[in-house]
């Protein structure tokens, strides 16, 4: 059971000099009243008996009044909380009679309910952090938003060096009639010494061809001038001509070879070098950059899968409104951060996030709510209800949506003449109609 106020009485503490109320239940219990009347004290004044000393105020005696300060609470379950005498000592009683202290208070007295607006001007990262810690999902998205911001910031480095290398690769003059690797000047020369050897050699092959030659035209001198040596030059002249067929070439071989290709090249091996490095630079740099895009690829489908993780541990959180959400570290509510949301939806979510810290806590204190029109108003309270959430909140107004009036420290009510007069206790709160 959230635990709730049933009756509240309060004397010469701070502007208050005497104002007993009930509250209802659940819904809206507006305190009304012009300003410094007293309707803050009595907001100031519950924080103090049900929050403890730390809500004490610096100076919580009325001014001008001989009694000390008077607190006594009745909670929904029959808890009987005071301070009294001159040093306000603390009193707790339990239904059974027994009497406890500050400690069983704070297990059901959420801080943030006393004082809402430590809440609401808190920053929005605190903000955030405070609602994902209660549903129980803070250091998992503080996880995964990190995630998400290393691996967004290495992206967007990947993808600028990306751009450079491409732009770099763009640049690049290449060159398509160049061959695919550098020519070696030595390798050229080795081709053409090894050309100029065979052809020595086809050279040698011709010459000695001649030779043979002359020595048969020779032979077949002496052969008509010797006779008798005819045996001898014959056995000679087969030999020679055995000679001759092995010594004898195919034109194709006897062909000379040119080395004018190879001296060109040579001559032009550093500007065929240079377009070769220039192709190679830009297939390097192309390929870098295709690389560097394939990197961002990859990075934008972790970036991705990151953020679904996160929107799918929000959406199955077990958060305190519908609509309610947090996306960069930061509170949205129907879509709107805070800054941009109306001031009933501001304190609608303050109210559902103290609420959920602590769901004993049945009750929270509201101050100033005259920035809401009656219709916002009466919306609010009606949300409430729903909600079961008690809130005693005051309203510069002396309106009929005010559950009490304080004129001067007292409750004061209308006869049915319309003279007002104070009230010894306050009416049932305000149920949302007018």
């Amino acid at each position: 059971m959230s635990m709730k106020i049933n009756k509240l009485e309060i004397e010469n503490v701070k502007r208050v000099k005497a104002v007993k109320m009930e509250p209802s239940a659940s819904g809206l219990t507006i305190i009304g009243g012009d300003n410094n009347n007293g309707k803050t004290s009595v907001l100031d004044s519950i924080a103090w008996a049900l929050g403890g000393n730390s809500f004490r105020p610096t100076d919580p005696v009325r001014a001008g009044s001989v009694t000390p300060p008077y607190l006594h609470v009745v909670m929904n379950n029959g808890l009987v909380i005071e301070r009294k005498g001159k040093n306000s000592a603390l009193t707790v009683t339990d239904p059974s009679g027994q009497k406890a202290g500050q400690q069983l208070l704070d297990t059901f007295v959420e801080k943030l309910a006393l004082d809402l607006p430590r809440f609401m001007e808190a920053s929005d990262a605190d903000k955030a952090k405070t609602l994902l810690n209660i549903i129980g999902v803070g250091p998992k998205l503080h996880e995964l938003e990190t995630q998400e911001k290393q691996i967004y910031s290495e992206r967007t480095m990947t993808g600028r060096i990306a751009d450079q290398k491409k732009k770099y690769a763009d640049e690049q003059v290449y060159y398509p009639d160049a061959p695919s690797e550098p020519v070696s000047a030595s390798d050229l020369i080795k081709q053409q010494q090894e050309i100029l050897a065979r052809n020595g050699q086809r050279e040698q092959w011709i010459r000695e061809h001649d030779q043979i030659l002359e020595k048969i035209m020779n032979t077949e001198d002496r052969i008509a001038d010797v006779k008798r040596q005819l045996r001898e030059l014959e056995t000679q002249r087969v030999l020679l001509d055995k000679q001759r067929r092995e010594s004898e070439k195919t034109p194709a071989e006897l062909r000379m070879e040119s080395t004018a290709e190879l001296e060109q090249n040579i001559r032009d091996v550093d500007e065929i070098n240079r377009k070769v490095r220039a192709n190679l630079d830009k297939d390097k740099a192309e390929e870098d950059a295709r690389e560097y895009i394939r990197k961002y690829d990859a990075l934008t489908e972790q970036l991705e899968a990151v953020r679904k993780e996160k929107h799918a541990l929000l959406d199955h959180a077990d958060l305190p409104l519908p609509e309610l959400t947090v996306e960069d570290g930061k509170l949205l509510y129907k879509g709107a951060q805070w800054d941009c949301m109306s001031g009933s939806d501001q304190l609608k979510v303050a109210a559902a996030i103290v609420r959920k810290l602590n769901p004993n806590c049945g009750f929270v204190l509201m101050d100033k709510l005259e920035q809401m029109d009656l219709k916002t108003l009466r919306e609010f309270g009606a949300w409430l209800e729903q909600e079961d959430l008690q809130v005693i909140a005051t309203r510069v107004s002396g309106g009929e949506e005010c559950s009490i009036i304080i004129e001067d420290g007292y409750a004061v009510q209308e006869d049915e003449n319309g003279i007002a007069t104070r009230m010894t206790v306050a009416p049932k709160a305000w149920k949302g109609g007018f």
